[in-house]
């Protein structure tokens, strides 16, 4: 039977997909999206923490689009994972970033916004960059994971993304950190040096600090504040 790859998919339907999926590994998540879905109509969003799903996804489609969101606050150490990427695989990943300089964000909000209103620097730097990079997608791929913090416990493999209005997959939701690194090894996947360096999870630079003991890999973020994500997920 022949793929409708111009169907709309009702959340019913994601639902039973992602029932479906939910004891798939993530090569075969991300090769129901490739079968599913036009080259034009999904992305991967990578972080360039880990880059397990870019390995994936390459090896399936080389030339699926993977992006990433340049807030400008990045570590030196992140823009040198991408640029291992792109020489390892032989591919050009998309840059996204927000038309707000930091110099005329400090003018009108007063100077390290990071520090006195982070959702609203979140906001503009992230979120807003990120529906540009999503507008008329049909579905995203991310890296998100159940066991990084308990705001991500029950992300579903295939569900509908309210915030950005498409579809969201998340195809290794349910791997814990020892199988990430595990295909990392085997398969001598890039990843951020700071991963070596006490940091279990890497946003931007002001907002980023070595994950403490017993906490969970999302600890480091915003440390001591309440705030546990940036948006883009929630």
């Amino acid at each position: 039977m022949a793929i409708d790859r111009n169907k709309t998919w009702t959340k019913e339907e994601l639902a039973r997909v992602n029932d479906s999926l939910e004891g798939a590994s993530p090569l075969e998540v991300v090769k129901w999206v490739i079968d599913n879905f036009d080259l034009k109509d999904f992305k991967l969003a990578c972080s360039f923490a880990d880059c397990v799903l870019v390995d994936m996804l390459v090896k399936i489609e080389p030339k699926a689009t993977i992006f990433y969101l340049d807030s400008g606050l990045l570590f030196k150490e992140t823009h040198k994972v991408v640029e291992r990427v792109e020489e390892k695989y032989g591919i050009k990943v998309e840059r996204r970033s927000t038309g707000v300089s930091l110099k005329e964000m400090s003018e009108r909000y007063g100077q390290e916004l990071w520090k006195t209103d982070p959702d609203l620097c979140c906001e503009i730097r992230k979120v807003r960059p990120m529906k540009e990079a999503l507008s008329g997608l049909k579905l995203w791929i991310t890296g998100l994971r159940r066991d990084e913090s308990p705001t991500r416990a029950n992300a579903p493999i295939v569900g509908w993304d309210e915030k950005f209005g498409l579809i969201k997959v998340n195809p290794i939701a349910n791997w814990n950190r020892k199988q990430v690194w595990d295909y990392i090894v085997s398969n001598q996947v890039p990843y951020n040096e700071l991963l070596d360096k006490g940091y279990a999870s890497i946003g931007c630079e002001p907002c980023t600090a070595p994950t403490g003991s017993g906490g969970d890999e999302r600890s480091g973020r915003w440390a001591g504040r309440a705030k546990t994500e940036c948006g883009l997920h929630k």
